[in-house]
């Protein structure tokens, strides 16, 4: 299987659209500019003194004649060369050279509003609903009848790069010792898969959904899921729960892989759901109340070994979990594709179950049908080493996840509107002041901005720990003199204006980050050693996002939630709705700094301050500067 991108560009320049194909490509911001904005985006963050070594290294760096210039100018030849300068270098570093294991630290989680199965029957039929309505998607996308996607708000009318959707069924992300690879069906060799894996009881079951070029209809589904939840039953058959070595660090993965690979059954049973459209997790009952909170847990980590943690298989992209008890969504395996795109696959999917079920009930299958086959491995002394050391990995997992899913119900997005303000910057302010309330100073914050405008876009960061956000929560929170509120306001909104500045720059590809990665990794490659300017303490901390952040709308019933992407670090996703807003905060436990319970009434604190703000000073408040209107819809391209 070739890597996933070099496949897709050559699949894309038959097929794709007359619209996917005038998507710009990504340009390469201005090497004094991006200089220029680190620095302004750092100055507030570290030591005085650290701040004036790394202005010192970062004008070096920037000077006439030096390496940033000789840098700028290899990266400048290598956007002439390639679709999209960044997308290789970003992959690789976002996702690829990860080493840590995929549940909470990588994997997104949808959930599904809870569903109330009476027998075992009605789950399985929800999730034979699910399938077919995977089948309509897919078949979407095969014939590239997928509408295009287009930019809203400001820079509206845009149309966006659609090749992530591609990946969404035909991705797998393979493990690798020291670098992951991700790969695509080779679909001018091999047909394409007409086959999903159903994992039950910890048990995979190759489910083929076409049969001598016949889609299954929803009652044949249903009819083959139950002959499986019956398989899955048989105790003599049971095998080990191979599953659960996708749920270690990626490096002890790869190498458990390599030790399965060795026999021939293995290789045939690892080809199966390497290449299937995506896994339906049939689940047993979770054991816990099912609150958003809970549900949100159960989804991110299975609830460890003992409950529905085995019960996966995390390299594939899609992942449908049918709960036993209801709690039902998708986790992903996000380097293929960004938030936007999982989210709008499972709108469609929710939507046209919720269609196909106010239609009658369609009979069950009639046709015999052969039975799905069990897939089998075989287990050496080495491999039942490493299924303990990652039951026991996969449970600390479990007990460090600090989460809490908040919802403000206090006022949602129709508020913030009124203020004249973009919902977006407004939560991102929000959320420093919650830091800030908690901790006492800001840190280097990612919320991710949508790059889809161009080729081969993924995302950009929106840096929302702004000095202008500083100066704000500083007044808000009381700070050594007392600020009078029409000082408050002003404050309010120069972080609101720096907040849409940034916002605009980061969706246009102007933003530092993708940039100073490009940098780095060009002198990776034509430099026995770094430069300075990347081993500073200034650019490592730079990158240490200890708030991390997503907006995720949604317009289904169904959120979003991620864990932190460092040990000391937040999770924050957020789901703005007309008149309440849904948080969904993550930490660590082991982490005697950060509560995920503290940080949520930060967040609360911090939401009502603000509209009291707001309303004290709307009799003589100022127009916003000009920028505000215009970047109001701009959330929608803040998503992960």
């Amino acid at each position: 299987m070739p890597d996933l991108e070099k496949d897709m560009q050559k699949k894309e320049k038959d097929t794709c659209s007359k619209d996917e194909r005038e998507v710009p490509k990504l340009p390469v911001p201005p090497l004094q500019q991006t200089l220029r904005m680190y620095l302004q985006c750092m100055k507030h963050l570290v030591p005085e003194e650290q701040f004036k070594k790394t202005k010192v290294i970062v004008e070096q760096f920037g000077s006439a004649g030096g390496l940033g210039e000789s840098l700028q100018q290899m990266l400048e030849e290598r956007s002439e060369k390639t679709m999209n300068w960044v997308f290789n270098y970003w992959l690789d570093d976002m996702y690829l050279n990860n080493r840590l294991a995929l549940p909470v630290n990588s994997s997104p989680a949808i959930i599904f509003a809870r569903q109330y199965f009476e027998d075992v029957n009605d789950q399985l039929r929800f999730a034979a609903n699910l399938i077919s309505g995977v089948q309509d998607y897919k078949a979407l996308l095969d014939t590239h009848a997928l509408p295009t996607d287009f930019s809203r708000g400001q820079l509206s009318g845009h149309p966006l790069c659609m090749k992530q959707y591609y990946g969404l069924f035909s991705s797998y992300r393979l493990p690798g010792r020291t670098k992951d690879t991700l790969v695509a069906q080779k679909s001018n060799v091999m047909p394409e898969p007409e086959h999903i894996i159903v994992a039950c009881n910890n048990q995979f079951f190759v489910l083929d959904v076409v049969i001598n070029f016949r889609r299954l209809s929803e009652g044949d589904l249903f009819t083959q899921l139950q002959k499986i939840a019956k398989m899955a039953e048989n105790e003599e058959e049971m095998l080990p729960p191979i599953g659960l070595l996708t749920t270690d660090g990626r490096t002890e993965w790869a190498e458990a892989r390599m030790t399965l690979m060795k026999d021939s059954t293995n290789r045939d049973s690892l080809d199966m759901i390497e290449r299937c459209i995506c896994l339906v997790c049939l689940d047993s009952p979770s054991g816990v109340e099912l609150n958003n909170t809970n549900m949100a847990s159960q989804m991110l980590h299975g609830g460890g070994y003992h409950k529905n943690g085995a019960n996966r298989w995390y390299d594939k992209p899609m992942q449908f979990v049918v709960g036993r008890d209801g709690l039902c969504g998708t986790v992903c395996e996000h380097s293929p594709f960004d938030g936007i795109v999982m989210v709008q696959c499972t709108e469609y999917l929710l939507r046209h179950m919720k269609e196909s079920s106010k239609k009658l009930l369609r009979a069950d299958s009639v046709s015999e049908l052969p039975a799905p086959r069990r897939l089998r491995w075989k287990c050496s002394p080495d491999i039942q080493m490493y299924l303990a050391s990652a039951a026991e990995k996969l449970q600390r997992v479990v007990e460090n996840l600090d989460f809490i899913a908040y919802k403000f119900e206090h006022y949602g997005k129709e508020f913030i509107k009124k203020q004249k303000v973009s919902p977006d910057a407004y939560i991102q302010v929000a959320l420093q002041l919650a830091f800030y309330r908690c901790h006492r100073r800001l840190v280097p914050t990612y919320e991710s901005a949508s790059l889809r405008r161009f080729d081969e876009g993924r995302v950009e960061n929106i840096r929302s720990a702004t000095s202008e956000a500083l100066a704000f929560v500083k007044a808000m929170a009381g700070d050594k003199t007392a600020v009078s509120d029409p000082e408050k306001m002003q404050r309010f909104k120069d972080a609101i204006a720096a907040q849409t500045n940034y916002s605009v720059l980061a969706v246009t590809g102007m933003a530092i980050d993708n940039h100073l990665l490009g940098l780095r990794e060009v002198a990776r490659e034509h430099y026995k050693e770094l430069p300075e300017i990347f081993t500073d303490e200034t650019y490592l901390t730079s990158n240490r996002f200890i708030l991390s952040t997503s907006q995720v709308p949604t317009t289904m019933e169904m959120f979003c939630c991620y864990g932190p992407v460092v040990p000391n670090g937040y999770g924050a996703c957020y789901n703005p709705q007309p008149e309440h807003i849904l948080f969904c905060i993550s930490s660590f436990k082991e982490c005697k700094e950060t509560s995920s319970n503290m940080f949520a009434k930060a967040v609360e604190d911090s939401l009502l301050a603000m509209r009291d703000l707001c309303t004290k000073c709307s009799s003589t408040t100022a127009k916003p500067p000009a920028k505000h209107d215009a970047a109001t819809q701009l959330q929608s391209d803040h998503q992960c």
